[in-house]
């Protein structure tokens, strides 16, 4: 049952898979503008006035490109390039003459290490702030709990990355971390202790930054769902039978909220390698967050499509996954063909 459910899921994800990637492909080359202009070319990606007119194309880089030909054409091209040789192409103004996987992976482990390193934060602090909450639900902790979290929710992530950079790294107040960058310059002349210590102060805000509105958007879904079970009658039954208020907090009311906490997981795998451009873009990081807004900014097609598909196919999966949690987590919860 698990094998067939997988075989059509997986049919499934291919087609929208195909779907997502044909759209992008088509809105890429309907977009005002293409990277084969001189000045993306020469890495000027400001806008050409009307006065002095757009600048002769390249035409060897529209073929190579497979902009001289109709839209569904040029995807088949690209989507058999991919499928036959795995070849997504080379980046065309970014890194011009670079392997757009290449390029993708030699960002791909400093976004990863730091959005993991987010994730588990979020989720270790959320968790239990959520459930205490429920747990004092209406009593002035809750209420002072609640206010911080929605001041927290709201602050704007630009702000207050410039705000911990100003009072806390180089330069500022309290100069505790340092304000750009991930690895020290004197890297080599460290021990493995003095580096991993190193390693924690350059990643110390910028995880701050990625899982401060994560623990108050999460914390306030795990209290909600927690209150949805705390007064249910099988709460009462485990009261009755004399098991401690913490047990049965955490084993059955808490237990019955993870469907919440697993939907909400679905989003999180894209973030992997989607990164986070204000963040990467505030302490100068070298991620997938920095080089996608290069992506974009210079209309780098085979780049663009290339992050396009990673971050699609990562959403998709972490779709299924979270259908395969459900059942983990409760057993009455079957999967149908």
């Amino acid at each position: 049952m698990i094998f067939s459910y997988l075989v059509k899921r997986l049919f499934l994800a291919l087609i929208t898979l195909l779907t997502i990637l044909f759209v992008s492909f088509t809105l890429l080359r309907l977009a005002p503008g293409d990277p084969t202009r001189s000045d993306m070319l020469s890495g000027q990606t400001g806008m050409v006035s009307q006065k002095e007119g757009i600048a002769p194309q390249n035409n060897a880089l529209r073929e190579k490109l497979n902009l001289d030909k109709p839209i569904i054409t040029g995807f088949a091209i690209w989507l058999k390039n991919i499928l036959i040789h795995g070849d997504f192409g080379e980046s065309v103004t970014v890194d011009p003459g670079k392997s757009v996987t290449q390029l993708i992976l030699e960002r791909l482990s400093l976004t990863v290490k730091l959005n993991i390193w987010a994730i588990a934060v979020t989720y270790l602090l959320s968790i239990p702030i959520g459930v205490f909450s429920a747990a004092k639900a209406g009593t002035a902790p809750d209420r002072i709990t609640e206010i911080i979290l929605f001041i927290l929710y709201s602050l704007p992530i630009m702000w207050v990355g410039l705000l911990l950079q100003s009072l806390f790294c180089q330069g500022g107040m309290y100069p505790i971390f340092p304000i750009s960058g991930i690895e020290p310059a004197n890297a080599l002349d460290l021990t493995i202790w003095e580096y991993t210590f190193e390693q924690f102060r350059h990643f110390f805000l910028p995880v701050l930054c990625l899982s401060y509105a994560g623990i108050a958007g999460l914390s306030r879904y795990t209290r909600g769902s927690v209150l949805q079970n705390i007064n249910a009658d099988f709460i009462r039954t485990a009261r009755a039978k004399g098991m401690s208020g913490t047990a049965v907090l955490w084993k059955h009311a808490f237990g019955n909220a993870l469907i919440t906490m697993i939907t909400l997981f679905s989003g999180i795998l894209p973030s992997l390698i989607s990164g986070s451009v204000l963040v990467e873009y505030i302490f100068n990081l070298p991620g997938m967050g920095s080089l996608s807004l290069q992506a974009l900014s210079s209309r780098d097609y085979p780049l663009q499509m290339a992050l396009f598909a990673f971050a699609g196919a990562l959403t998709l999966t972490g779709i299924l996954l979270c259908d395969l949690l459900y059942m983990a987590a409760d057993p009455r919860i079957r999967l149908t063909k």
